[in-house]
This record gives structure tokens, sequence and C-alpha cells, in this order.
């Protein structure tokens, strides 16, 4: 209202003006002065009053100035930038639940979002310490409230002290806050039982994603067939994808073994590298461990061969280890990257270039919002790390409250402190329902006609493989769609259950795929996992029947 007043006014002084002799020196001290042409009050006039006419003639003519920014013009690595965590299923899931609470009609009530790993959304709750330090930090005046253990204003106290000004509004300095880094350091030495780190290689970041998506900076370049080839594991987080299409470099696609519960084998590696090196140049194996979408957690000979196979062809690692606290299958055991390159001998710790990232979005704690996570970079160019420091420096720091979260994750309390009993019953609590689920989801999936589910050995998700009749692809087809997003699609809108379609994520050829979360409670799993069950059976008899 205030700018149509403003403009409204703005009309009327410069009819008025029309009307009225220009105020001019002269006419205020009846002296005239030489002039180089119209006066700088009238030349301002005449520029807006000449923008004002030429603006209302285009819209008297039905036509405006054309849009600088369009399809045509839009950089066409960002048209090729597809997430489908967040792609056609999501929006089209938003649209009916935004249809249900306008009070439509479904053969549902509510919408189960399954489709990303979103703790908090799912209704986990918050580790009470963490959110007490990071209150704490926030509003340092709760220091004097007898409701927060000393424990935790121990921690905020410390934390507060590395920031400037001690308060978590100001800017840390670009790597992070410098006890925040000590802290991770110690907690990498403690968790690799001894292997050396030095909190100098730690780097906060926003979230694991902006870590990778920054070390992928300085490594894609070149054109032509010296382009940067980026290794990746089929079927991977999008965000790999997502990053190499922006970043104009090539996807270098590996698949694992789905017959061998996703299992990297070395002979697909071998076949994926040479491949690839007829039109582009291989920099980067990334890995994700424990997996997303798969589950699956890699073995310690596994990942050998991997760091045997850098090592040969001179190949930066990026190993994603985020999921390193959810591993729920009794032998399976989480081994870093960062460890086994350690025990292979200094020939090769001393040499392989690795970066491996953590967050504060997933584990026991499922911070998404926050935005916290870190990486942890080895054997660097020195003069590559100062370039990597001027670009972390581009985008001045991550979130401190993300980056205390992180500390709380690093630095927990320890069995002499007060909060420790409480911590440990929360931790064990959330990572003992998650293998619940898993093996639930495993068994009652892994029961339906036309679906197999690998064992949900960590992270938070299955990725079933399901059948689909023929009718239903060449159906799917005809719609110009692929065959497991027909499926998602056809699922969402008679069930309300939202997944993502494993064309999402990569498949091999043939193969059809969804990928959920097991995040639910056991309650709302359980009606998800029904649901699923009831309509891939009804799916298969619909289409068969055409058959």
């Amino acid at each position: 209202m205030y700018r149509l007043q403003s403009l409204a006014a703005r009309s009327l002084i410069a009819g008025a003006l029309d009307q009225c002799t220009p105020l001019t020196l002269t006419s205020l001290t009846g002296v005239r002065h030489k002039s180089q042409g119209p006066s700088v009050e009238k030349y301002g006039q005449m520029r807006f009053l000449t923008a004002e006419a030429k603006v209302s003639a285009g819209r008297l003519n039905g036509k405006m100035r054309e849009k600088t920014l369009t399809m045509d013009t839009l950089n066409p690595q960002v048209k090729a930038v597809e997430y489908a965590v967040r792609g056609p299923i999501v929006i089209k899931a938003g649209e009916i639940e935004k249809y249900l609470e306008e009070g439509g009609t479904k053969p549902f009530s509510e919408v189960i979002k399954a489709n990303i790993g979103d703790a908090h959304a799912m209704g986990q709750q918050p580790i009470t310490f963490l959110r007490q330090v990071v209150a704490l930090c926030t509003f340092p005046e709760l220091m004097d409230s007898p409701s927060f253990p000393e424990d935790a204003k121990w921690r905020a106290r410390r934390i507060l002290q590395g920031c400037g000004g001690h308060s978590l509004g100001s800017y840390s300095a670009s790597p992070g806050v410098e006890c925040i880094r000590k802290d991770i350091a110690a907690y990498i030495e403690q968790r690799d039982e001894g292997v050396p780190s030095d909190w100098e290689n730690i780097y906060l970041t926003t979230g694991a994603s902006d870590g990778i998506m920054t070390i992928l900076r300085l490594l894609v370049s070149g054109k032509d067939s010296s382009r940067t080839g980026v290794m990746i594991p089929i079927p991977q987080y999008p965000l790999y994808s997502a990053a190499i299409s922006e970043m104009d470099a090539v996807q270098v696609n590996y698949y694992l073994d789905e017959d061998n519960c996703w299992a990297l084998d070395i002979n697909e590696l071998y076949r994926a590298y040479q491949a690839a090196k007829l039109h582009c140049q291989p920099k980067v194996i990334c890995i994700i461990n424990p997996g997303n979408p798969t589950g699956q957690v890699q073995s310690k000979k596994c990942i050998e061969e991997v760091l045997h196979f850098a090592y040969e062809e001179n190949l930066f690692v990026m190993s994603d280890e985020v999921y390193q606290d959810n591993v729920y299958t009794p032998d399976c055991q989480f081994h870093s990257f960062k460890k086994v390159l350690y025990e292979m001998g200094p020939e090769y710790f001393n040499s392989v270039e690795l970066a491996s990232f953590h967050s504060t979005s997933k584990g026991y704690t499922g911070e998404c919002g926050f935005r916290g996570g870190y990486m942890e970079v080895i054997n660097m160019d020195p003069e590559v790390k100062a370039q990597l420091v001027k670009l972390l420096s581009v985008r001045l720091c991550p979130p401190l409250a993300g980056q205390a979260a992180m500390d709380v994750i690093v630095n927990p309390p320890q069995p002499d402190e007060h909060s420790y009993k409480q911590f440990h019953q929360e931790k064990s609590s959330v990572l003992g329902a998650l293998a619940d689920k898993a093996k639930l989801t495993e068994q009652i999936l892994n029961a339906v006609p036309g679906i197999k589910c690998n064992p949900v050995q960590g992270a938070m998700y299955a990725f079933p493989r399901i059948f689909i009749p023929p009718k239903a692809v060449e159906e799917a087809k005809a719609l110009g769609m692929q065959p497991d997003m027909f499926y998602c699609l056809r699922l969402l809108e008679e069930t309300g259950i939202c997944v993502v379609p494993g064309s999402g994520f990569g498949q091999k050829d043939g193969t059809y795929h969804f990928r959920m979360t097991i995040l639910p409670s056991i309650e709302k799993l359980k009606v998800l996992l029904g649901k699923v069950r009831d309509f891939h059976i009804s799916f298969l008899k619909e289409y068969s029947a055409l058959e």
C-alpha cells in the first residue's frame, strides 16, 4: 500500500511539474548563470518522466521488455541438474497434502513422506544434551539457570570463548572455530584407535554437502577429453550427479553388486575406469559408506582394495561417512577409510589424497536443520591447500550453531559426567529403534511377491528391487516417464506413501527400485509397509491381467 501511495504521489508531482516553470537559481536569486545544458533537477525529472512514459507506452501497446534470464539464456549446467529426493514425486505429495488440508478426499487421510532422511520431521526427538549446549551458546543468560547441567555449561563457555565477542552471532575463521576443530581431531584419533589427526586438516562445513561440493570444485577442470571424470557408485546419492552436472564434469558410473548385498566389486572399478579414460580424465573416486540409498556397510577388505586402486591409478578419494554411527547388523562394523589407509602402511598413508566427510544431520542426532558438518583432508598439496582455504573464505564461515552442534557430537558427555546416563540412554534408544526398523522393513518387503530387499545393514534407507510387469512398463513409456516413476506416482496417488523412484539414484538397465527411509515411528512404518504390500499385489494383478 505504501509503495502504491508513493508511486501515486510521484505521478502527481510529475504532472504538477509539467504545469509549472522549472525552479532554477535565476528564479531564486535573480542572477542569470551560464548553463551547460539542463539543470541537474531538470535532467533528473526528464529521465524519470521519459522512463515513466516508455513503460506506460509499452503497457498500452500490450508489450513489456523481454526477460534477461529465460530458459533459453539460463546456464545449461543448471538445467542439467536433477535431484530426485526433492523431485516431482515430492512436489506431487505436497499438492496432495494441501488438498487434504483444504477438505479434499482421498482413499487415505494423510501423506507419509518416506522420501528423505529427515529424522526430526519423522518424529525423532532431539538429543537433550546437544540442545542444551546449543541453547546455552545461543542465549548465554541461561548459564545462571539451575535447569542446565554443569557439563553442558562448561562446553558452551568453551565454545563461546572461541567465538568473536563471545557470541554465536559472530563470524568464525573460515575453516571453523579453532577449539571445535581440535575436538574433531581428538574424536577422529579416538574413533580410529590412535591414528593421528592434525586439527589444521579439519574444516567445518555447512553440512557434509558443502564440503563435498567444495572438494569437487577444486578437482574439476579441463575440456573435451581432458575434462575431469568423477567416479561415483550406482546407485548413488543424487548430490553427486547434480554437482557433476553443475560443474560440467564427466560422471563415471561404477555399479554396486546387488546380488552380493550391494558390495563394491574391484573388477567393476577397473572396468569403469578403463572405459572412462577413452573420453575423459578420471581424477577422483567417491564412496558412500555406509551406503545411501543401498544401506550396505563395506568390509575392511573392500576398502583396502579401493584404496589400493586409488593409489595405483593416482585418484583422489572422497569418503562420505555421514552414516558412520548407523550400523545395525551385528556382523558388520564401520571402518573409516583413513584408519584403513593408515593400516596399509606409510607408503599409502603418506601419499593417497583423502577427504572424509561427516555431518550433524544423520547418525543418532538427526539434526538436519543445523547444517553442521566437517571434512578432514589429508595429503593435499600445500599450495592447493592454500587455494582450498581461499575458496572456503569466499563463503565466510559455516553457521556457528551448526558448528556448536557438531562439537557436541564429537565431544559428548563422558561416563564420569552428570549428563552421561541420559545421553547414553537417548542415543541407545534411537539407534536400537533404527536397528529394529531396519530388520522389520527387510522382513516385510521380502514377504511380498515381486519385491526383493537386501539387508539394511546401515544408514537410514531400504532400496528394494520391484518387479514391474511389461504392460506397466509399456504404459509408463507411453506417458514419457520411467517405469519406476510411474509405479511410485501410482503408489502415492492410491495410498499416500511418498517414496523416491530408483531411477533418480541410478540402477542397472532393466531393473527397477525405490528408496524409502526407515525413520517413521514403528507404528507408522508398519502402516507404510502394509500399504506398500497391498498396493504392489494389486498392481501386479492389474497389469498381469492385461498380459
